[in-house]
């Protein structure tokens, strides 16, 4: 009978609703508990209008992961999915003006796109402008996601990082090259280091 069908239909919808933090989607049975990408890059992004998630797609899949909420208080969990968003972008090439992963990054390019895509937080489009947003942070008391500063030519900051912890930092650092960690107390990256800062949303 149509009726009972339709009891049945609305049983399971329910069930499904109200399981665990598990989601069928296109590529099966996704845990949206923990952000968790086994691909080493992610291509791009997209926001499903109707779940509300962040899908970002890679190597033309789809994979579902929980997108955090605006209202999302600052904490752990919140660096948490900014150091694990940076590091699904490694190996993605430098490219001036660059702030897309199809296209390329560069340094304030890529630190703007993890925020914006792992947080939903927008930050300035160059470095010296994200230099003037935010706490400055010792370097003793660095956590991860905080920012790290360097100048590279002159007296202006003209590079920028996402920090991750016990001293290294990921970033995209020049023509040639590609989205990597590196470590602060390396020579080069210790010599032009200007210093940290926290922006507001991680205070």
């Amino acid at each position: 009978m149509p009726f009972k069908r339709m009891t049945i239909l609305f049983l399971f919808a329910f069930l499904a609703i109200s399981c665990s933090s598990t989601w069928a989607g296109p590529l099966g049975q996704v845990d949206i508990g923990a952000w968790e990408m086994d691909a080493p890059s992610a291509i791009a992004s997209i926001t499903d209008s109707s779940s509300g998630m962040l899908l970002p797609v890679i190597d033309d899949a789809v994979a579902a992961v929980s997108a955090p909420s605006r209202a999302m208080s600052a904490g752990p969990r919140m660096r948490e999915l900014l150091a694990d968003f940076a590091v699904t972008l490694r190996d993605i090439r430098y490219r001036r003006g660059g702030h897309e992963p199809s296209t390329g990054f560069d340094c304030s390019g890529f630190v703007r796109y993890v925020f914006k895509h792992s947080v939903g937080i927008v930050l300035p489009s160059d470095s010296a402008s994200q230099f003037h947003i935010g706490a400055t942070v010792d370097r003793t008391d660095m956590k991860t996601g905080d920012l790290v500063f360097f100048r590279i030519h002159g007296k202006r900051v003209s590079h920028v990082g996402i920090y991750l912890d016990h001293g290294r930092f990921i970033h995209s650092p020049s023509s040639g090259k590609t989205v990597s960690i590196n470590r602060l107390d390396d020579g080069y990256w210790a010599k032009h280091f200007v210093g940290a800062k926290r922006p507001k949303v991680l205070s």
